[in-house]
């Protein structure tokens, strides 16, 4: 005979399992309506968490489930009706089945036991959940904890790489404009950045047995020079040194102004660059592309007429 405190365990236990076992039928249910008429994802399916990886360059295409549910080489993903959806919500990532999966550390042993027992083999449990748009805008997500079998990684490559992306610190561009000073009309102006500004950066993602590292290179700058004049750059620009012929144009970037400042606001032009910088990752034997960046600077530059001076 059970004592007192042995029944109130086993109460206790019973609830939570029905519990759990009412939450599995929701989210199937949920799944079911996820997929239904409303226009959201089927979450029937049980995919890796990440999206099918079709890498830009040095590597070949991963398979997953779920149709038309993916990402492309550039890191976006899509559900498995092809709209492209947020690779990242609430800490989850995209699946091949445009559900969202977040690793669970320490899932209570209780709860283990409540959903059949950890499987055999190697792999993790995560969270699933799958997001429906409710009448009124409002959105429901529905979901729980499911096993998914395999080594790591279980995120796709190019997921993570966006990860990496994300933590990519660009330097300040710092415009250089020579010779320095007040520039003069009808003489060559060199255009450069600081080579702080033109250096490559790189960040680093990772999960338990693999690592992506995203690595931001500058390919172009585009100046605008004010007074109605732009020019495409394809490098950090030289910089004017002392002694050079004062009419020799940059062999790189520059531009000759054929006009003064003296009528622009403030008597001066604002010069401002935009730099765009290529972003690749590599890792777990793969390599590709994902969107890149931009960053700008500007500075207020004086445009003076030069003057002729008579002697004698």
């Amino acid at each position: 005979m059970l004592n007192t405190g042995e029944r109130f365990s086993n109460q206790r236990r019973m609830g939570f399992v029905a519990l759990v076992a009412a939450s599995l039928i929701t989210m199937s249910a949920s799944a079911a309506f996820a997929g239904g008429a409303t226009g959201g994802v089927d979450c029937g399916t049980h995919p890796v968490p990440g999206c099918t990886t079709t890498v830009g360059t040095g590597g070949g295409q991963g398979g997953n489930s779920g149709g038309k549910g993916g990402s492309s080489g550039n890191g976006t993903c899509h559900n498995p009706e092809g709209v492209q959806i947020p690779c990242q919500r609430d800490g989850g990532w995209a699946g091949a089945d445009g559900c969202y999966y977040k690793p669970i550390d320490n899932l209570p042993p209780e709860t283990i036991e409540a959903l059949g027992g950890r499987p055999a083999g190697e792999g993790g449990w995560y969270l699933k959940t799958c997001y429906s748009s409710l009448p009124g805008g409002a959105t429901q997500g529905f979901g729980g904890p499911v096993w998914i079998a395999g080594a790591p990684p279980v995120l796709s490559p190019d997921v993570l790489a966006r990860m990496a992306r994300s933590r990519l610190t660009l330097p300040k561009v710092v415009i250089e404009v020579n010779p320095a000073g007040e520039q003069l009309v009808n003489l060559p102006t060199w255009l450069s950045v600081a080579a702080s500004s033109w250096a490559p950066q790189s960040a680093t993602a990772a999960v338990p047995g693999y690592s992506i590292t995203a690595t931001a290179r500058p390919v172009r700058a585009v100046w605008s020079l004010g007074d109605g004049s732009s020019v495409t750059c394809h490098g950090p620009g030289t910089v004017w040194r002392p002694g050079t012929d004062p009419l020799a144009s940059s062999p790189d970037c520059g531009h000759t102004y054929t006009a003064s400042s003296a009528g622009a606001g403030g008597g001066a032009f604002t010069v401002s660059v935009t730099v765009t910088w290529t972003v690749t990752w590599a890792g777990a034997g793969l390599a590709g592309t994902v969107p890149g960046l931009q960053t700008v600077g500007a500075i207020p530059v004086r445009v003076g007429e030069s003057q002729t001076v008579i002697t004698g």
